[in-house]
């Protein structure tokens, strides 16, 4: 989800929830501790220099349980970001802490944001000798390949 994605919904809830790849909710008095531009430079595995750009959410919760975000607080944060940091439209990555700092990526259900699991890949499969999978529905797939 980007920022202009994430400030459309806002402008439409009464509430704000996040929910854990798990299902579990994010308690109702957490904090949005830090809005940030995170940029990456990095080589990847094929020798290729490459740039990240997200916009960091860190939510956090502490024992104040009365505390709640309302929709129109977090997009007055969000506003605030986009004139201090200038945010653009980038993707939004969530950090929260369980064990250690986790990153999610964000979706939205229609009444809820979701906190998405990310993954990590190779970015130059070529380079690095790594074929693409093949389709395990290919009618003429042959054991040995590996696909089926």
């Amino acid at each position: 989800m980007k920022i202009n994605e994430i400030k459309e919904k806002l402008n439409k809830l009464k509430s704000v929830k996040f929910i854990l790849p798990n299902g579990i909710a994010i308690p109702k008095h957490f904090h949005v501790t830090e809005v940030g531009v995170v940029t990456k430079n990095f080589i990847d595995c094929g020798g290729t220099i490459r740039e990240d750009k997200t916009v960091n959410f860190q939510l956090w919760t502490a024992d104040d349980f009365d505390h709640r975000l309302a929709p129109q607080k977090l997009l007055d944060i969000i506003n605030l970001s986009e004139k201090s940091l200038i945010l653009d439209n980038l993707e939004i990555e969530v950090e929260y802490q369980s064990d250690t700092i986790g990153k999610f990526g964000l979706d939205f259900d229609g009444s809820n944001f979701l906190l998405t699991n990310k993954q990590t890949d190779c970015l130059d499969k070529d380079k690095c000798g790594i074929d693409e999978p093949i389709s395990k529905n290919n009618s003429s797939c042959n054991p040995k390949t590996g696909c089926c």
